[in-house]
């Protein structure tokens, strides 16, 4: 059994760390200031400007499209190497991630036909053009069964109807996965499909940003009345986006466990600079014995959460299976673990933990938003709880092959 990185996964791990250190952290006051003044969402914290000069520096440090297969311009590096990459990014709060977005890359990948290869999956590779997943709606959540919007079929076309709400992007997406019931009795048993929407579609209209606490995130309501879209524009199979779906909700909750390892990392690093430069009653926090036990519990729980991220990357880039027992895992360890790392690095910095000189009031904002997106904990503890008493998955480690 191997626990240690490969020379080239460390030499990764380091690159973007240099990344960040050289280019992402000089940002974080500007980025604090314009969300702290304007109230901005992360479709505004950085200038198009700023993303054009990061977009041109991953490029030159080959740091583009690491889980992208190489044939399309990619590293194909898989994802334990994207899991190492985000862990760094998420050190700092520079809304910055390395193009195409992981999740509705890998949507693409797995269902565009060759015609949907060149006019959505290349331009997104490539950086040309961005994407928005629809599927969330005012009563489906988690609850993907209860989904209301509809596509139906008339002629060549297919009408859609509905409101998707939450969606990330949405304003400055090129074009949506919009996901749509086509079948009502099926439903997410068959009955489920994915259509490619352009922005500016008749019929497709981005509401307001609603306005949420979660740091840089602003979600926008999206309506579809009457949407007319032909047969060219469904993505897969009629009936078939509900498991590609799924797989790309995956996708996000491993890349969520990474970004809270990586914020809590940046906040125990600093716990323990504070502990031994601060000062009370005449001896340094670090002699005081709860804020040892505050220190030692996050050590802890991080390298948990760490490993369990590392191993299900691991598990997937190895092709064991779908790997949907430790998502579920992943996103609720990692994301509580996260939180009470953020909410003990606040208690230990006292009143100044609270303000906008340090960043930590914004990640726990963040860490507090990850734990209801792409499904709330609770949902995980139930789906990890049915795959066990089902037998649908175990704990057993895979053996070599």
């Amino acid at each position: 059994m191997e626990f240690a990185l490969t020379w080239e996964q460390q030499a990764l791990k380091e690159l973007v760390r240099d990344f960040v250190e050289s280019e992402l952290m000089p940002l974080e006051r500007t980025v604090i200031a314009r969300e702290a003044q304007l109230g901005l969402g992360d479709a505004d914290l950085l200038t198009p400007e700023e993303i054009a000069r990061l977009n041109n520096r991953a490029r030159e440090l080959g740091l583009w499209g690491l889980n992208l297969p190489t044939e399309y311009g990619g590293q194909g590096l898989g994802m334990l190497a994207l899991c190492l990459a985000e862990e760094e990014l998420a050190k700092t709060i520079t809304p910055y991630l390395f193009p195409p977005d992981a999740p509705n890359l890998d949507f693409l990948l797995a269902c565009a036909n060759e015609d949907q290869k060149e006019r959505y999956l290349l331009p997104y590779a490539r950086g040309e053009k961005i994407s928005a997943i629809a599927a969330t709606e005012p009563g489906a959540g988690s609850d993907v069964a209860a989904m209301q919007t509809t596509a139906v079929r008339d002629g060549n076309e297919w009408v859609i109807n509905g409101t998707k709400i939450f969606i990330s992007r949405a304003k400055r997406a090129d074009f949506f996965i919009v996901m749509a019931v086509t079948d009502p009795v099926k439903r997410n048993r068959g009955g489920i499909t994915a259509f490619l929407v352009d922005q500016g579609t008749p019929g497709l209209v981005v509401g307001r940003p609603i306005p949420t606490m979660t740091a840089d995130m602003r979600p926008y309501e999206v309506y579809l009345n009457n949407v007319r879209v032909p047969d060219s524009q469904v993505l897969g199979e009629v009936g078939g986006g509900f498991v590609p779906m799924s797989n790309r909700f995956g996708v996000r909750r491993l890349e969520f466990g990474a970004r809270c390892v990586g914020m809590a990392q940046r906040m125990l690093d600093a716990m323990i600079q504070q502990a031994n430069t601060r000062v009370t009653f005449g001896q340094p926090l670090a002699e005081r014995q709860m804020v040892q036990a505050m220190i030692a519990d996050s050590a802890m729980e991080l390298q948990q959460a760490r490993l369990l991220v590392y191993y299900t990357a691991w598990k997937a880039d190895q092709g064991l299976g779908n790997p949907r027992l430790e998502t579920s895992m992943v996103k609720v360890a990692a994301t509580e673990m996260a939180q009470r790392v953020a909410d003990r690095c606040i208690q230990i910095f006292g009143g100044m933990g609270l303000t906008k000189d340090w960043p930590w009031e914004w990640m726990y904002r963040k860490i507090r938003g990850f734990r209801i997106i792409e499904g709330p904990s609770e949902i995980h503890r139930w789906q990890i709880s049915r795959f066990l008493t089902r037998g649908t998955a175990s704990l057993d480690l895979p053996t070599s092959r």
